[in-house]
Protein backbone atom coordinates (compact mmCIF):
# COMPACT_ATOMS: atom_id res chain seq x y z
CA UNK A 1 0.00 0.00 0.00
CA UNK A 2 1.24 3.30 -0.89
CA UNK A 3 1.71 6.53 1.49
CA UNK A 4 -1.45 7.99 0.11
CA UNK A 5 -4.40 7.20 2.43
CA UNK A 6 -7.45 8.52 0.08
CA UNK A 7 -9.67 5.97 -0.30
CA UNK A 8 -10.63 7.25 -4.11
CA UNK A 9 -6.77 5.87 -4.78
CA UNK A 10 -7.35 2.45 -6.66
CA UNK A 11 -3.57 1.20 -4.47
CA UNK A 12 -5.64 1.80 -1.15
CA UNK A 13 -8.58 -0.55 -2.34
CA UNK A 14 -8.88 -4.28 -1.63
CA UNK A 15 -8.09 -6.39 -5.17
CA UNK A 16 -11.40 -7.66 -5.27
CA UNK A 17 -13.18 -4.25 -5.40
CA UNK A 18 -10.70 -3.25 -7.79
CA UNK A 19 -11.26 -5.97 -10.20
CA UNK A 20 -15.41 -5.45 -9.52
CA UNK A 21 -15.23 -1.79 -10.85
CA UNK A 22 -13.03 -2.51 -13.37
CA UNK A 23 -15.54 -5.75 -15.00
CA UNK A 24 -18.06 -2.58 -14.58
CA UNK A 25 -15.84 -0.51 -17.60
CA UNK A 26 -17.75 2.68 -16.53
CA UNK A 27 -21.31 1.09 -16.78
CA UNK A 28 -22.39 2.86 -14.15
CA UNK A 29 -21.58 6.43 -15.02
CA UNK A 30 -23.96 8.37 -15.95
CA UNK A 31 -21.84 10.04 -19.16
CA UNK A 32 -21.08 13.12 -17.95
CA UNK A 33 -20.79 15.67 -21.13
CA UNK A 34 -21.22 12.93 -23.48
CA UNK A 35 -24.93 12.18 -22.41
CA UNK A 36 -25.95 16.41 -22.62
CA UNK A 37 -27.06 17.87 -25.09
CA UNK A 38 -24.88 19.76 -27.30
CA UNK A 39 -26.40 23.14 -26.43
CA UNK A 40 -26.35 22.19 -22.62
CA UNK A 41 -22.71 21.94 -23.19
CA UNK A 42 -22.05 25.08 -24.95
CA UNK A 43 -23.75 26.74 -21.94
CA UNK A 44 -21.80 24.94 -19.00
CA UNK A 45 -18.63 25.97 -21.04
CA UNK A 46 -19.23 29.38 -21.98
CA UNK A 47 -19.12 30.04 -17.93
CA UNK A 48 -15.28 29.68 -18.10
CA UNK A 49 -15.09 29.07 -14.38
CA UNK A 50 -17.21 31.84 -13.34
CA UNK A 51 -18.97 29.33 -11.41
CA UNK A 52 -16.08 27.69 -9.34
CA UNK A 53 -15.94 28.53 -5.71
CA UNK A 54 -12.67 30.01 -6.12
CA UNK A 55 -10.40 28.74 -3.38
CA UNK A 56 -8.18 31.79 -4.40
CA UNK A 57 -8.73 35.55 -4.54
CA UNK A 58 -7.00 37.01 -7.86
CA UNK A 59 -3.36 37.93 -6.76
CA UNK A 60 -3.12 36.44 -3.06
CA UNK A 61 -0.29 35.56 -1.60
CA UNK A 62 -1.67 31.90 -1.43
CA UNK A 63 -2.66 32.02 -5.34
CA UNK A 64 0.78 33.11 -6.07
CA UNK A 65 2.45 30.51 -3.63
CA UNK A 66 0.25 27.66 -5.16
CA UNK A 67 0.90 28.60 -9.31
CA UNK A 68 4.99 28.64 -7.69
CA UNK A 69 4.14 25.12 -6.58
CA UNK A 70 2.65 24.04 -9.30
CA UNK A 71 5.47 24.92 -11.80
CA UNK A 72 7.84 23.47 -9.70
CA UNK A 73 6.40 19.71 -9.95
CA UNK A 74 5.46 20.29 -14.03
Amino acid sequence: MSGNTNPGNFANRPKEEVQDAAKKGGEASKGGFASMPKEQVQEIASEGGKASSGSFEKGSEAAKEAGRKGGQSS
